[in-house]
């Protein structure tokens, strides 16, 4: 099983165009061209582990549109599961996105951490995998 939760950031400054010294602020503004990171979720599933439960996150600060991303990832990366959550309050509830069920994963107590429950789930998911599966993908 996969957690596909780094996403530290989708765009980065090649090193071809990092200053070389300190950029001094008597210069002005300053103006900077980003490049966006390269996904790698569709070569995990498709090349480097086909077979491998995936489970990856999307964090939106809209909640309109929260649903259709992880609705996509799930078609466009090949995912098993997208964990979608909100900036506002991702540590007190997600939504657990498969092809066939949306499940609401809440904190259920001040002292509990709520990726205790969604660590249940997902193994859940992940046991789910394995016995309609076996060793085979065929989710792909």
């Amino acid at each position: 099983m996969f957690y596909l939760a780094a996403a530290v950031s989708d765009f980065y400054v090649p090193w071809e165009s990092m200053a070389k010294h300190k950029i001094q602020s008597a210069s002005g503004p300053l103006d900077m061209r980003l490049n966006q990171v390269p996904k790698m979720l569709s070569v995990l599933r498709k090349e480097w582990a086909p077979a491998a439960f995936c489970a990856s996150f999307k964090l939106e600060t809209d909640p309109d549109i929260i649903a259709q991303k992880a609705d996509a990832a799930l078609k466009k990366y090949g995912m098993h599961v997208v964990v979608a959550n909100l900036l506002a309050n991702y540590k007190e509830e997600v939504v657990v996105v498969t092809q066939n069920e949306k499940t609401t994963v809440r904190r259920n107590s001040t002292d509990e951490d709520l990726e205790k429950q969604l660590i249940g789930l997902l193994t859940e998911r992940h046991s789910d995998y394995i016995n309609q599966s076996g060793t085979q993908s065929n989710c792909q």
